[in-house]
């Protein structure tokens, strides 16, 4: 059986979208995870709107609870919670998410890329994480059975 999964990642830097593009990639093509019924943030802004290309939204307080809430509700809603972490550049909404996600018990897992594997990360993104793997293993990484996996770097 298929799993679904909460994607959370940053994609406000060159470094954090090209992460993401290689992950998205790799769970279209993973057969383990029902994508179709998965809850990617990006392409449920509130109402549509995207704040990267509609920057105006920043401050617009229904876009921001809409957006928050739906997010909320994906973690929810999922069967697990994975994320695109990139240690040379944190992404404070991935840190909250995480720690949503910890305290609702999903299973978390964390990708990183290869090129930043051992690279020092912070504490309670260590702490929440059940499984680390490097962004490579995403696409054969069997979401019908999560094992815990250590992170191999620093922690600060």
């Amino acid at each position: 059986m298929k799993r679904t999964v909460y994607f959370g990642a940053g994609w406000f830097t060159p470094k954090q979208e090209l992460a993401y593009d290689k992950a998205m990639h790799a769970l279209k093509n993973n057969l383990s995870v029902d994508l179709v019924h998965s809850y990617v943030p990006l392409e449920h802004q509130y109402k549509g709107i995207r704040v990267d290309l509609n920057p105006e939204y920043l401050h617009d307080l229904e876009w921001s609870n809409g957006t928050f809430n739906g997010d909320i509700l994906g973690i929810k809603s999922t069967d697990v919670a994975l994320f695109i972490y990139v240690p040379t550049e944190e992404d404070i909404g991935c840190g909250v998410e995480l720690g949503y996600a910890k305290a609702i018990n999903k299973t978390i897992i964390v990708a990183i890329p290869d090129e930043e594997w051992g690279e020092p990360i912070n504490l309670m993104s260590f702490g929440a994480a059940d499984s680390f793997i490097k962004l490579s293993e995403l696409n054969k990484y069997d979401f019908t059975k999560p094992e815990y996996k250590f992170y191999e770097g620093e922690v600060y």
